[in-house]
């Protein structure tokens, strides 16, 4: 007639209460962290799961008659009591931690207890003896077992952590059932005339009451009037619904016409000028004052705009200020603005100086009021004056290459008035860029001819330069209405620049899988240490150390030491890997005005060679872009149907090395150049196939590079604009 309470507490002990009175307490042996806990009226004992991912049962008697727990912390004491050591009655290992436990008896004479663990789920009998087990092939969160309708049998809810409520029967699954959330305990519930009804509670503190099947149907289908068959007029109502179909399917837009006008439109607006006072937060430029430039985003909506959240990207090295905000609900014809700054964040050069704006948001409608979702977006693009500044031009240079045009060249007063003194006026035909990272790119305009050229010491730090002078170029012809205006580039493409840039970043990333594989060598050893140590000092007879703590202290410096070089490691492969990005437009540029590419064929090459926003050792670069050149050369680049029979391997993986990128992109502008053109289409593969002329041979690396040197400002152009690579005398 007495209510007695049960308590575990954090360093393994059983606190026994009669009513509010304490009892007795008593530490379980080898006891580490805490596990759940369950009592069996039947065989009157605690079950409990021991860090050991043991199932260990104690006896209530053999609880009462042990040590006491105040008695233990003296070992005189210890010694001097009468009571027993504290000895387990049954042990079951299941190799594993338990989620939870629960003992039952719903027949006569019959009790069973219930382990769930984190992949097993286990039914056993009072003396610790397996009666069955499930392997679960998900992660669960919660059970309950029930009586089961079947004698025998017992059925049990087992809830997981994908939101599905699994039944079983013994170790049958007979139903599965979709959850709105993962429950965190689980229990099978009779409230008046409803029984059986299967109550859950959420870890965010959700109730929910809930029952299998389906709610019956009240609706009768008629019966069918037994009538002839008009097949006239069933062939004319098929031929228009066949002509209706036709009609939708000719137009290839997926929303239908009205939905086409944006209801909420997005702009930016980025400042012609740079801030005044710069913006930049932990910027790890090395540059005395690192620039900023505002942008104002303009949200404007036509319709009722549910949780509009903006979000603003730019690719890294830059980064902004603020890139995410959330406004209140918007209404017709309202707007909502904000402005923030754009900055270079670490220490090395974009390869592009664009930016996104992203809202989403909902529409409410009448069939569901939480809202439709919808994105609207917008592009801008950065000044170049961001990440560099005006300097004295560079008469010498390692990298150099020059862009034809059709046209008179133009004053760099006119095209680059934001870099050019206007005291110098026209005669100005030398500009010097030198970026924040410390490179410098000196950009020169012919006076005899119309050329202009690129050079600079990094190869990287041409591309936004030369990309520049472009863009700015088709504006300037396209304000005089000159639709005529072409660049070309009649030099060699710089592959074997390009592949010293591959190497590098290759070369880093072997050096993180190095790391990575130390690490995980030096943190097993730590741990074994660690248990070691553990158990020296859990020993009741102290024993000496032998120099576990020395051995432990010097391991843990060596997971620093290694953590922080792959730290660093990770720094310089994203900077290799920017590097690389920058080389990778501007030959993608270069080819593209070499082959006069459409804008069809260049959006092929960029999809080809820029693959990948973000680098990561489990899909890189130079392996996915291996996979994307070798596809082209056997389809639309091969020079036989036995090329195009070639099955490429179904999975990326990183390379041993760079060797079979560098000849597939060799042997991939060598085809360009023998009349091969880019296209996603079979047929026209297989047409140009049979056009293109002769075998295309690998172009060996030696004759990739050019052998003209070009004195520093003598003969500036005479080497009709071909990349050279200046060797010193």
């Amino acid at each position: 007639g007495q209510d007695l309470i049960c308590i575990q507490s954090m360093d393994g002990m059983l606190m026994l209460f009669e009513q509010e009175s304490y009892a007795f307490g008593r530490f379980l042996p080898g006891f580490l962290l805490p596990g759940p806990l369950a009592y069996s009226s039947r065989t009157d004992s605690f079950i409990t799961v021991s860090s050991c991912q043991q199932v260990e049962s104690y006896k209530y008697q053999v609880l009462a008659f042990a040590t006491d727990a105040d008695e233990r912390q003296d070992a005189e004491q210890r010694k001097l009591s009468s009571g027993k050591k504290l000895a387990v009655d049954w042990v079951l290992n299941i190799g594993e931690q338990a989620r939870d436990i629960c003992v039952v008896s719903f027949n006569q004479g019959v009790s069973s207890v219930f382990v769930l663990g984190e992949r097993n789920f286990f039914c056993l009998k009072d003396n610790g003896q397996i009666r069955f087990m499930k392997k679960l092939d998900y992660s669960p969160s919660c059970f309950i077992p029930y009586c089961s309708v079947q004698e025998g049998t017992i059925n049990t809810l087992i809830a997981n952590h994908s939101k599905m409520l699994n039944v079983y029967q013994d170790v049958t699954l007979k139903w599965a059932t979709q959850l709105p959330c993962i429950p965190v305990s689980v229990k099978v519930a009779n409230f008046q005339d409803l029984k059986g009804v299967i109550v859950t509670l959420s870890d965010d503190g959700h109730l929910q009451c809930s029952y299998l099947g389906t709610d019956p149907s009240i609706f009768q289908a008629p019966k069918v009037d037994s009538r002839e068959i008009n097949y006239e007029e069933m062939n004319a109502e098929m031929k228009e619904l066949q002509k209706i179909i036709r009609e939708a399917t000719k137009t290839q837009d997926i929303l239908p016409e009205s939905e086409k006008q944006t209801d909420v439109t997005v702009t930016a607006e980025v400042s012609s000028n740079l801030d005044e006072e710069s913006q930049a937060i932990d910027s790890e430029v090395k540059a005395g004052a690192v620039p900023s430039v505002t942008v104002k985003v303009l949200c404007l909506t036509q319709v009722t705009a549910q949780k509009p959240n903006l979000a603003v990207c730019v690719q890294a090295p830059l980064a902004v200020t603020c890139d995410q905000f959330v406004f209140d609900d918007l209404e017709p014809g309202s707007s909502e603005t904000v402005v923030l700054s754009v900055f270079l964040k670490d220490n090395c050069s974009p390869s592009e100086l664009e930016g996104t704006c992203i809202v989403s948001y909902n529409i409410p409608t009448e069939l569901n009021p939480e809202g439709i979702p919808r994105v609207s977006q917008c592009n801008f693009s950065l000044p170049l004056k961001l990440v560099c500044f005006p300097a004295q031009p560079s008469k010498a240079a390692n990298h150099k290459l020059t862009i034809d045009t059709n046209k008179p060249p133009v004053s760099f007063v006119t095209i680059f008035p934001d870099f050019v003194d206007p005291s110098e006026g026209d005669q100005a035909n030398a500009l010097g860029f030198q970026f924040l990272t410390g490179s410098k790119t000196t950009l020169l305009a012919s006076k005899t001819s119309q050329r202009y050229r690129i050079q600079s010491d990094q190869l990287e730090d041409l591309w936004l330069v030369t990309k520049e002078l472009i863009h700015r170029l088709e504006e300037h012809f396209k304000r005089q209405n000159c639709k005529d205006f072409a660049c070309t580039f009649s030099g060699s493409i710089p592959l074997q620049e390009y592949f010293e840039l591959i190497d590098r970043h290759f070369e880093l990333r072997l050096n993180a899988e190095k790391y990575q594989e130390l690490l995980s060598e030096r943190a097993v050893q730590f741990r074994a240490i660690e248990r070691r140590l553990l158990t020296r000092f859990k020993d009741k007879t102290p024993a000496p150390l032998q120099h576990l703590d020395t051995l432990l202290e010097g391991t843990f410096r060596e997971v620093i030491a290694l953590a922080d070089a792959a730290e660093e490691n990770q720094a310089n492969m994203f900077q290799a890997f920017a590097k690389l990005k920058s080389a990778t437009h501007l030959v993608i540029m270069l080819i593209s005005l070499w082959q006069k590419l459409s804008s069809d064929q260049t959006a092929i090459l960029e999809a080809t060679l820029l693959p990948l926003a973000e680098d990561t050792q489990e899909l890189g670069w130079e392996e996915t872009v291996d996979a994307a050149v070798s596809y082209l050369l056997r389809t639309c680049l091969s020079k036989s149907s036995k090329e195009q029979a070639l099955t490429l391997s179904s999975q990326l993986s990183m390379p041993k090395d760079t060797s079979r990128l560098k000849k597939n992109i060799t042997l991939f502008c060598d085809r360009l150049a023998k009349g091969g053109r880019l296209s996603l289409s079979t047929e026209s593969a297989t047409q140009q196939a049979a056009v293109m002329p002769g075998g295309c041979a690998t172009i060996p690396e030696s004759d990739l590079e050019e052998r003209t040197i070009i004195p520093g400002s003598t003969a500036m152009f005479a080497s009709h604009g071909q990349t050279t690579k200046q060797k010193s005398k």
